[in-house]
């Protein structure tokens, strides 16, 4: 599995969902980016490390870092291993004694940790190539239909008819019950 190494490029909030943020990732020697859609506290996370501003008590991934650190174990890297219906998925791996540990973790709070500590992020080159931006115009960008859950989609289906865009509404409504069939599979 080939790993491409990431850093923050930018961040943003977002018009839909009004809590949310864009985490724009970026290849070390490339130009691939790569679009996250994190929470209002885990966006302060980062930002509070990007703005390089020092809390007067420690912030949760502080606490954790030192609790690793006090352990005996280190962040070595976090690895961004799976997308699915707009979730990112992500490896913490921590080492102790030359021992490698590999703990399951969500990607925004992984990249806060990475970020604390220096050590790098990386995601699979499958990841990069399926859901990395789209240039679409000289200030506009598109992202692939995974980087948004059901009911945005749900939204942009509606709109999409209201406009009368038949063509985008026959997309979404193809992915929406794709969606919804493996979600069913899934249960059963």
């Amino acid at each position: 599995m080939d790993e491409i190494e990431l850093k923050v490029h930018d961040m943003s909030s977002t018009l839909q969902p009004a809590d949310a943020y864009a985490l724009v990732l970026e290849e070390v020697n490339g130009n691939r980016k790569l679009p996250i859609i994190i929470g209002s506290l885990e966006a302060q996370a980062i930002k509070v490390v990007m703005m390089e501003y020092k809390m007067p008590r420690p912030l949760t991934h502080d606490l954790f870092l030192t609790v690793t650190k006090e352990l005996g174990a280190a962040l070595k890297k976090v690895l961004i291993y799976k997308v699915k219906d707009g979730v990112y998925y992500s490896y913490l791996f921590l080492e102790k004694e030359g021992e490698v540990f590999k703990i399951d973790s969500r990607t925004s709070d992984a990249i806060a940790l990475a970020m604390r500590c220096g050590c790098p992020v990386y995601a699979t080159n499958e990841i990069m190539e399926s859901e990395q931006l789209h240039e679409v115009g000289n200030t506009a960008f598109s992202v692939n239909v995974n980087t948004v859950d059901v009911v945005m989609l749900k939204e942009a289906l509606s709109k999409a008819i209201e406009e009368e865009n038949y063509e985008q509404a026959s997309r979404l409504r193809d992915e929406i019950k794709r969606r919804e069939q493996e979600e069913e599979n899934t249960i059963v």
